[in-house]
This record gives C-alpha cells, structure tokens and sequence, in this order.
C-alpha cells in the first residue's frame, strides 16, 4: 500500500516524509544542546534546571493555544499529561545520570531506546516488528557503539539512571503514537508541556531553595526551552502522526550523529574514523528505516479534522483531501 498523500496548495505532500524531516531536524536541535546542558547543570541543580526549562516552555505553547486547549475534553487532558509526566520523568533521571557517567556512555545509553521501542511495541500491544525495521535497530545500535563506547565503569548508578531515562523516552514514543493521530498536534503538545513542566517541578521542590537559577545558566534554559523544548516536542508529536514507534526511535538514532557534529565544530574536537564509522552506520539505520514499509502502522484515519492539519494544526480541513491508494 503506498502512503497516504495529501493534495494540498502547491501540489501533493508526502507527509511520512515530511514527517523523517521534522524528526531530523528534531535530532538536530537535541544534538546541539549536550554540551549546554552538560555546562549548566555544573551550577544549577537537574532537576531545578528542567523545571525552568519546560515551565518557559509550556507558558510559550499555552499562550498561542488557549482557545484549542479550552475545548479539550478530561479525557484528552489526561492523556496529554500522563505522557508528559512520562516524558518529564525521563528527562529528570537522565539528567541526573548525567552527572554521574561519562558522556560518551551516557549517550550511548540513552540511544538504546531504539531497541527498547520495539520491545515495548511487541509486550504491551504485540504489534509485528517487521525484519528490516530489526535490521536498521541493529545497524543504529552499532553505530551508536561505535559512536560512543570508550569504556564503561560497569553498573553504576549514572549508568542504571540513564537507562531507566532510556526506556521512559521509549515508552512515551510508544504511547504517544496511541494518540498523535487523534488530536491536533498543538494542542496535544501544549498538554504534555504542561504535564513536563508539574512533573519536573514536583521532583525539584523538595530540594529547591526557592532561588532562580544563575543568570550563566539563563542562556542555556532559554535556548532548551525554545528550541530544544516547544519546538522539537510540537514537531515530534506531529511527525508520530503519520510514522511507526519503531521508524520514529530509528530515525532518532541521528542525536548522536549530530552532537558529534556539533562537538567537532563548536567544542574542538577532532573528527576520527571512529566517529565517522559510526555515523555511517546510522545514517544506513536511517534509511533503511525510512524505507521500509509498516503494514502494521497504516496512518491514522479519523473523523476528526484535525487529524489533516499542518505542524501547528491551523490548516482548514478543506484544503486538505486524501488521494487514493493502492
């Protein structure tokens, strides 16, 4: 069966594809903020550091989508903030873990979510998991090996933190295809904002000592909170729309590619074959990935209008039509 394509001003869209696009660029903007991150939370506490992030965050999303969040039904507002007190939950233990490992195996750590994807997908809704999509998870997962393994300390508390962080980023990929297709993406991503930003914060008052955070840190909470935050949660939760749990972690593998580019370019270091063997072989991860077919995930089809809009769900149902497939 070919994709759905949509015929729309200028010609028809591929959404899948435009979809592996804005996850891309999703990775890209994740990519860039290891090494902000790993400075700022030298002087601000994780959790006091999430918590401003994503408090800035869901305001920004709030604010230009109040009207839509109104008509929400209870049932929908829990749904957007149990996955994203999954999500926040992820992101504090990560976070922390970080603290404690070493980045390299850290990262390669949190990668792992691209074998936990399909895991998930097999026990909680034994959903078939095609051999090619199993073939691009094990090319990722060597690539991110080579990528990022230059020794572990073996079972510390960093490393145990960091793939609980793992299976949690998982399990909201999973969850959050259950609903993606079924809510404007706006919508749905100002909600879980919302349930980020109570969870993170929730984790850090017991601690907190009721100060803000350093001004040093201001620039890196505000760039996570924008970029890192609104932007690349918005875009993911509208891609997961029209793409499979498992080709979403695949393509997800490219962070690490990324933050490598960055690092070289920004922070230093020096381009080896290692770094480039590995990033070849995720790249190879991502397009099989991409290519291969999902007939286990056919696009969701609703009544709803909404599940034809563009990224930020204003796009009028009329403009949007289906085309046959095959």
């Amino acid at each position: 069966m070919k994709p759905v394509t949509f015929v729309m001003e200028g010609g028809p869209v591929n959404k899948p594809l435009l979809s592996v696009g804005a996850l891309v660029i999703v990775t890209m903007a994740w990519g860039s903020t290891f090494f902000i991150i790993k400075d700022a939370i030298s002087i601000v506490d994780p959790a006091d550091f999430l918590a401003a992030r994503f408090t800035i965050a869901a305001i920004l999303l709030v604010a230009v989508s109040w009207r839509r969040l109104l008509r929400l039904t209870w049932q929908q507002w829990g749904t957007g903030l149990g996955l994203g007190a999954i999500y926040g939950v992820g992101q504090v233990v990560q976070t922390i873990g970080l603290r404690h490992t070493d980045a390299s195996v850290s990262g390669f750590i949190t990668g792992t979510y691209v074998v936990i994807t399909p895991l998930l997908l097999w026990v909680i809704f034994r959903r078939r998991v095609a051999s090619r999509t199993w073939l691009s998870v094990g090319l990722a997962v060597a690539g991110l090996a080579v990528l990022s393994i230059t020794g572990m300390s073996g079972g510390g508390v960093g490393e145990l933190l960091t793939l609980l962080g793992a299976a949690l980023y998982a399990l909201h990929i999973v969850f959050l295809d259950r609903s993606a297709g079924r809510m404007d993406a706006l919508s749905l991503t100002a909600v879980q904002l919302i349930g980020v930003a109570a969870t993170c914060t929730a984790i850090a008052l017991p601690g907190s000592t009721g100060t803000l955070p350093d001004m040093s840190a201001w620039g890196a909470i505000l760039y996570t909170a924008v970029i890192a935050g609104a932007l690349t949660m918005l875009l993911q939760t509208w891609a997961q729309g029209h793409l499979s749990p498992t080709k979403v972690a695949v393509v997800m593998t490219l962070e690490p590619v990324f933050a490598t580019a960055f690092a070289v370019a920004l922070g230093g270091e020096t381009l080896t074959g290692r770094l480039l063997a590995g990033g070849a072989l995720i790249l190879a991860a991502t397009v099989i990935g991409v290519l291969t077919g999902d007939a286990a995930h056919p696009p969701h089809v609703t009544d709803d209008p909404d599940d034809h809009r563009s990224p930020l769900g204003n796009e009028s149902p009329e403009t949007a039509h289906a085309a046959p497939t095959n």
